[in-house]
């Protein structure tokens, strides 16, 4: 037998099963192109994420990295046995999550991004309300104006204010919001009259620069014309506390969520000027087909929806 066996090309057995650990810190590595970046988002060091990785090319008898002294990327072998880690990764999540929820019990890591504003004001809140029902959850909120890369930064679940989405990305309206331009009622009284779109040239309108919006315009809607306003504009910033705080300042107009501008419109702080006209800028929960497939996420979707619509963020705005 051993004769017959020493003629044919037999392929050298794996020396043991990975470890699940090293798989987590091989995808770590590969996101962030080395190890430095990997062993701060793992709270590592860098040498021991170095020995896992080494470890692992030592089981699968391959190497995983092109190395040089600035640039780290996956070789051939590399690419593969990421889809596959990644794969084995989220079949084992599956597998621990579907087992937990049948015992009543959410466990595991959960990454959630969304913008500063909406973070800071509506979903801390929620994420609390969220953890005290399931306290075993690891959950990591991660407040950017920036646009991310789901896949690559590692976010399991982007909650979005807004309607231009990346339509890669699997999208569920959490709950239905507006633009709306207001200003103060002193801005309003010493300034120009405002009776038409066209009357907005002859304001001051605050700008607000972020993600991928377009600098300088504001696109609006009737519900059935959709307009492309440009607009005469000395005062912008990336920040729409920002904006909002100028706009109470009497320092022009505004375009800002009906979430964030309705206490100071019920206060008569503010006025909705112009209320035929808005913007559509609806609360999305923004993931990956991969987290789609995770019972917590979609556990912790279903409670937001609930969540706004029991504070009322749900509700249309009406003209």
């Amino acid at each position: 037998m051993k004769q017959e066996l020493a003629g044919k090309n037999v392929q050298k057995p794996l020396q043991g099963w990975p470890a699940i650990e090293d798989l987590y810190v091989f995808i770590s590595v590969a996101r962030h192109d080395g190890f430095g970046r990997a062993a701060v988002e793992l709270g590592q060091s860098p040498s021991y994420i170095s020995k896992r990785i080494a470890i692992l090319e030592k089981q699968l008898d391959t190497r995983l990295f092109f190395r040089t002294n600035r640039v780290m990327r996956l070789t051939p072998e590399g690419e593969k046995a990421l889809e596959g880690a990644q794969q084995v990764l989220q079949e084992m999540d599956a597998f621990l999550s579907n087992f937990r929820q049948w015992r009543g019990e959410l466990t595991g890591d959960m990454t959630v991004g969304c913008s500063m504003g909406f973070g800071q004001d509506y979903l801390s809140d929620a994420i609390s309300a969220f953890i005290s029902q399931h306290p075993s959850l690891n959950i990591k909120l991660i407040l950017s104006d920036r646009e991310i890369d789901l896949m690559q930064s590692g976010t399991d679940v982007d909650i979005q204010v807004g309607d231009d989405l990346n339509h890669a990305y699997i999208a569920r309206k959490l709950a239905a919001n507006r633009r709306i331009l207001c200003a103060s009622p002193d801005y309003l009284s010493q300034s120009a009259p405002l009776n038409s779109l066209d009357d907005l040239i002859h304001h001051s309108c605050l700008i607000i620069n972020e993600k991928h919006s377009t600098f300088g315009n504001w696109p609006l809607t009737d519900g059935e014309q959709k307009i492309l306003c440009r607009l005469n504009s000395h005062y912008s910033s990336n920040s729409g506390k920002v904006i909002l705080n100028w706009a109470l300042k009497s320092h022009g107009i505004a375009l800002r969520s009906a979430w964030d501008v309705e206490p100071y419109l019920a206060r008569g702080e503010l006025v909705h000027v112009l209320p035929q006209w808005y913007q559509e800028a609806n609360i999305w929960a923004v993931y990956t087909q991969r987290t789609s497939e995770s019972p917590r996420i979609k556990v912790f979707i279903d409670f937001l929806v609930q969540y706004f619509a029991e504070k009322s963020l749900s509700r249309e705005w009406q003209a």
